[in-house]
């Protein structure tokens, strides 16, 4: 297991930060703290890389969860029609797509996160030697001012 820890793989399933592969990218590991699952750190907390690059950096996550969960629905109606089969004579397509629905709802979070760690991976590169490259100021970062927030 120690192989895979520090691939792309394993950092965008455990939700690690893609610069670094190490810090967390989400302020709690469960997914389903409500109220938190969507929480993220600002900075990684290992090599300081923002989660956010930009304002409104995440809406592109919309596409990716869609994409998650289409492909999702298709495993599981591939699956269904291998183990159990399907016809419509005894309802068991309808037994699939309320299957299907009830599992998508209850997986939401974790698409969500996935998603949301797709996407910053796409857009930051992993860098082994980060500890002697300094992170480089989005441009595209407005800044809070100190009287505010």
């Amino acid at each position: 297991m120690s192989g895979i820890k520090g691939t792309y793989l394993y950092s965008v399933l455990n939700n690690k930060c893609p610069r670094c592969r190490k810090g967390d990218m989400f302020c709690s590991s469960n997914a389903y703290k409500l109220g938190e699952f969507t929480k993220m750190n600002e900075t990684c907390k290992e090599c300081g890389q923002p989660t956010e690059i930009e304002v409104g950096f995440y809406y592109g996550t919309g596409y990716v969860s869609y994409a998650l969960t289409v492909a999702f629905s298709v495993a599981t109606f591939i699956a269904w029609w291998v183990i159990i089969g399907l016809s419509l004579d005894d309802n068991r397509f309808f037994w699939w797509m309320g299957t299907n629905a009830v599992l998508m709802i209850l997986m939401q979070p974790l698409f969500m996160r996935l998603s949301r760690s797709l996407w910053l991976s796409w857009f930051v590169s992993y860098d082994k030697d980060w500890k002697e490259h300094p992170l480089e100021t989005p441009e595209r970062i407005i800044p809070v001012p100190e009287n505010q927030g």
